[in-house]
């Protein structure tokens, strides 16, 4: 709607602001904006105010009344009436509604005078029209109000750019976020790489900390990290955000959008710490910019003279405005994300580009994931955690030995003593030959211990510990000397023969059965020998 009133509700407007009203509770009460009803409270403020004559009177034809009644033709001596203004007419006049309409909408002047001339045929100059904008606009401005707070009332919230970093060889300026208390003007200032909802919640939270409480409101510019659509009278604050202020007992106020005045002190803090503490300063890492910032604080912004209050920071925040603050609740707020992810063929999911194991049995199955600045939850369809995993960096694998199938994991993987009792299944000089060997060659000695025991799927037991038995004798604990001691081994047994068989009969049987036959062949040629 226009902010151009009727009658009606102009006499409303005086009329409460007679009484006494704020601009906030005449805008809810009369549906209409906040900045008309101050705008119509300068125009009474700025006119005198003789008398209410009613028409027709005598007086109403010597006076000049502030406020006519509702049967005059100047609305109420506003903005109406400069459009009869005293001395020659001007070509303005017929347009004189309209061209407040538009500069109720913030057109300029110019903008006005070509829409006039293209639009409605306005033959008027330029000239002409900024001399009837002048006169519509012509009050007295107000100066600002300064507004003081009552200790731990308020905080207010901004963002700067902060100094150079160079690491790594590349060159980055971080941001600088910075809260200052309105009472005593005790600050901290942290240095983050983007301006995100998860950075200005934590960087928010430490400053919590570091005052040893929560201050009632916090007034931060139109950030796109908290605020999603910057409206002064219905503002969109992201709802974590709104979570956080809420978990803290604080309420968040944006300020006016384009409107640095609404902040003043923060922007005088923002400038106080590009100009004092980091101006022409170079650092190498963004922890040492942080470290830098909260000794400064200390040793220089909490010790100054301020330049309002007249007194020291420390001495206001630490006497004043500290035991004034909200108390801190136990814990730190929970911020997280989540979403829906599958399962990788490798076991694992995709979080913030890093890569965390779930149990094998959810193979391409969904899971829902939660992830905070310092963990991250897997959940099964019926919201079970089925693994927790600390952050890791970028690309990197995050995997749980319990998550892994057995056939893959590796003999190294499990560890010597696993592989130690693998040996001791070989036999006894094999163990005592593993266990001597590792004692002599420490952790060098994992893998040649993964190959020994990889010589049982190849030689038989009896040949391995022959050989170990024989290496260990010598001092051996080479692997490649053993390998070739176990193929001789192996070899050797392969030509021996065994003294007993189960099917076949002793050598003794056999020495009895040639006897025999010896004594039956001897017997007959006899017999067929002729007589002499």
């Amino acid at each position: 709607m226009s902010n151009r009133l009727k009658m009606a509700n102009i006499h409303a407007v005086i009329g409460l602001l007679e009484q006494g009203w704020s601009y906030r509770r005449i805008s809810r009460e009369l549906g209409i904006d906040r900045e008309t009803v101050a705008r119509y409270d300068r125009l009474r403020r700025n006119r005198s105010k003789p008398a209410i004559v009613a028409p027709g009177s005598e007086a109403s034809d010597s006076s000049n009344p502030a406020i006519p009644t509702a049967g005059s033709l100047e609305v109420l001596g506003f903005v109406e009436a400069s459009a009869h203004p005293p001395g020659r007419p001007s070509r303005c006049d017929p347009f004189g509604d309209l061209i407040t309409q538009k500069l109720d909408v913030g057109l300029s002047g110019q903008r006005i005078w070509q829409d006039l001339a293209s639009d409605d045929g306005f033959t008027g100059s330029y000239s002409s029209v900024k001399r009837f904008v002048r006169r519509l606009g012509a009050t007295t401005p107000l100066p600002f109000r300064r507004m003081e707070c009552e200790p731990g009332q308020e905080g207010q919230v901004d963002f700067g750019s902060g100094a150079w970093v160079f690491d790594d060889g590349k060159r980055r300026r971080p941001h600088i976020l910075r809260i200052t208390l309105s009472h005593s003007r005790k600050s901290y200032s942290e240095p983050i790489w983007q301006q995100t909802t998860e950075n200005f919640i934590r960087s928010l939270e430490n400053s919590f900390r570091a005052f040893g409480g929560v201050p009632k409101t916090l007034v931060i510019d139109n950030l796109k990290a908290a605020v999603t659509n910057a409206d002064w009278f219905d503002p969109d604050i992201n709802p974590k955000v709104v979570e956080f202020a809420r978990y803290y007992g604080t309420v968040v106020l944006p300020t006016k959008p384009y409107t640095p005045r609404h902040k003043g002190k923060i922007e005088g803090g923002v400038k106080y710490v590009k100009n004092n503490a980091l101006k022409g300063r170079i650092f190498s890492s963004l922890f040492e910019q942080k470290q830098f910032l909260s000794k400064w604080e200390k040793d220089v912004a909490d010790t100054r003279i301020h330049g309002t209050t007249k007194k020291q920071v420390r001495r206001i925040f630490e006497e004043v405005e500290r035991k004034a603050l909200l108390p801190l609740p136990p814990e730190p707020f929970p911020f997280y994300h989540e979403g829906k992810r599958k399962v990788h063929r490798d076991g694992h999911v995709e979080v913030a580009k890093s890569y965390y194991s779930v149990p094998p049995e959810y193979l391409g199955r969904e899971v829902w994931v939660r992830w905070d600045s310092r963990l991250v939850r897997v959940f099964n369809g019926q919201f079970e955690q089925i693994a927790i995993h600390p952050r890791v960096a970028l690309g990197r694998f995050n995997t749980s030995r319990s998550h892994l199938a057995d056939q893959k994991i590796s003999a190294v993987e499990r560890g010597a003593e696993y592989m130690l009792l693998k040996a001791v299944n070989i036999g006894v000089d094999a163990s005592l030959w593993a266990k001597a060997m590792l004692d002599a060659r420490g952790i060098e000695g994992v893998r040649v211990l993964q190959g020994f025991i990889h010589l049982a799927r190849n030689y038989p037991a009896h040949a391995i510990n022959n050989a170990s038995k024989t290496a260990l004798h010598a001092g051996l604990f080479r692997l490649r000397p053993l390998r070739e001691l176990v193929k001789r081994h192996s070899t050797q047994g392969e030509l021996e023969f065994a003294d007993s068989h189960p099917i076949i009969r002793p050598l003794s049987e056999y020495q009895d059965i040639i006897t025999v036959s010896f004594k039956i062949a001897e017997k007959e040629r006899s017999e067929n020998e002729p007589a002499t």
